[in-house]
């Protein structure tokens, strides 16, 4: 006899490849956004992807079709904002990334620092400026801590290729990415999992 499957009263889910392939719905996926609606069963989208706000995230998921509120969007910018305030409240941190890491950040209670930050923060970003990474190495240098927003080496580019742009990564992975602890010989602490409940809402 199969055992019986338990109720499951809420759902997490991944976006990427999951809900949407580069800026498609993956088809049924609308569909099973519906039906959870329909049955008022709570979900919350999950992404390693530190660049977008999930107010941005809300526009590009509609213009895919797919309808999905602020509320239950979570990203590693998020958990990395709730690691760090968890970890030194108010602190400061120098950032390598975008503005969905940034606004997380200054919504944790966190301000921007060039100087002597508490935290070197690696996310992804589309450009990676030499001279940011070179002030990077300095502050790790200088004892600032080094964190990575996602320790996973490789992300999913146009038509399914990995590409290897992912801060926090390992032997082979994009020498920008690797620059600030290849050369004092430090390896960024990966944020805990995006599902971790300590950095949840």
């Amino acid at each position: 006899m199969l055992p019986r499957m338990r109720e499951i009263h809420s759902w997490l889910m991944d976006m990427d490849g999951v809900l949407v392939n580069e800026e498609q719905a993956i088809p049924g996926a609308d569909r099973f956004l519906a039906r959870l609606r329909e049955r008022g069963i709570p979900f919350q989208v999950l992404t390693n992807n530190s660049i977008y706000s999930p107010r941005d995230l809300v526009a590009r998921l509609a213009a895919s079709g797919l309808e999905v509120p602020e509320q239950a969007i979570w990203t590693s910018a998020l958990a990395t904002a709730r690691f760090l305030e968890d970890q030194r409240p108010g602190g400061s941190a120098y950032v390598i990334g975008e503005s969905g890491l940034t606004t997380a950040l200054h919504s944790a209670g966190y301000t921007l620092d060039d100087r002597s930050p508490d935290y070197v923060v690696l996310g992804e970003t589309r450009t990676y400026s030499f001279e940011r990474i070179t002030r990077a190495i300095r502050l790790i240098a200088d004892g600032a801590r080094f964190i990575a927003t996602n320790p996973d080496p490789t992300g999913r580019g146009s038509h399914g290729h990995r590409h290897r742009l992912r801060p926090g990564g390992r032997h082979g992975d994009d020498p920008r990415a690797q620059r600030p602890h290849q050369s004092r010989g430090r390896r960024a602490f990966p944020v805990p999992g995006l599902t971790d409940r300590r950095f949840r809402r």
